[in-house]
């Protein structure tokens, strides 16, 4: 069985609330997922998995929250290679760069080695019941590229 984690930040609760979208998405595909709060989870970890969601809200004006830096800088000796990886974020669109932290994520993902399976998922605050629905596709689509490749 093919594992897959999701590990997010959220202050207000709108990213978690896309996690557990995303999460439910995966589990009508078949697999259990892991789903971590950033604060839970070292970057380390993340070897033991063949798909690797990061969620992240963008803070200030463009900016990872403080909460996920150190798990971002994590990552950045991991060598994930084959390894499926998505990223997704609430955002604010009243800032410059809109859901930049999720293109940040996004980033970091290639570096370490990881095969993008959808582009970055931008959510202006907490998803609307269309944007739940695409979550849970979301989630259906990464599972069954996971398990492709598993």
């Amino acid at each position: 069985m093919p594992k897959i984690i999701i590990v997010y930040a959220s202050m207000s609760g709108n990213t978690e609330e896309i996690a557990e979208e995303i999460a439910e998405g995966i589990r009508e595909a078949g697999i259990e997922p892991v789903v971590k709060s950033v604060m839970d989870v070292s970057g380390v970890d993340l070897v033991n998995y063949d798909g690797i969601l990061l969620g992240a809200y963008t803070w200030g004006d463009g900016d990872l929250p403080d909460e996920f830096e150190d798990f971002y800088d994590e990552l950045e000796d991991l060598d994930l290679s084959g390894r499926k990886s998505g990223a997704f974020g609430s955002a604010d669109s009243s800032y410059t760069h809109f859901g930049a932290a999720v293109d940040t994520i996004e980033e970091r993902l290639a570096e370490i080695g990881t095969e993008k399976v959808f582009d970055g998922l931008k959510i202006e605050f907490n998803p609307t019941s269309e944007q739940k629905k695409l979550c849970r596709e979301l989630g259906a689509k990464f599972a069954a590229a996971v398990a492709v490749s598993a």
